[in-house]
């Protein structure tokens, strides 16, 4: 049984950015509920947390398992392997992998540049795209300040 839940699937620049001819990809958001791991008597965990390795840390939850946010949200694309030699709930090479809370609190222009920027890698980002009289076009990026 997997321990996350699907929110959402949106479509993004495969390489961070939108520009003419670029690529889109399916990311999706993946809840992990805040009861997996959770050290409060009676969900289970009471040996320890398993996925303390790659998750934020386990909330406390009330009897029936539930706390006011999710334990974590994954990002993962389709080429994101699950299933590591650590765990086979473990997604390879998340996105981005936000804490419940955070989640709940972030605002979508900041999680739509942070997923991109995963996204983009150690490319910089695309500043301009100038099309030219031939009918092709060139991308000009910026300089990369991470």
């Amino acid at each position: 049984m997997s321990i996350y839940a699907t929110l959402w699937k949106l479509k993004f620049p495969k390489e961070g950015d939108e520009h003419l001819d670029c690529e889109w990809i399916e990311v999706t958001a993946q809840a992990v509920p805040p009861h997996v791991g959770s050290p409060t008597p009676g969900n289970g965990y009471e040996n320890g947390d398993p996925f303390a390795a790659f998750l934020p840390p386990a909330l406390e939850t009330n009897s029936d398992g539930e706390a006011p946010h999710n334990r974590a949200v994954v990002f993962v694309t389709e080429y994101t392997l699950k299933g590591t030699e650590r765990s086979g709930q473990e997604y390879a090479s998340p996105l981005l992998v936000l804490a419940g809370e955070e989640y709940s609190r972030i605002t979508f222009e900041e999680l739509h540049r942070r997923i991109c920027d995963a996204l983009r890698g150690n490319r910089s980002p695309v500043v301009a795209e100038v099309f030219l009289p031939d009918g092709t076009h060139k991308i000009i990026r910026g300089r990369n300040e991470k």
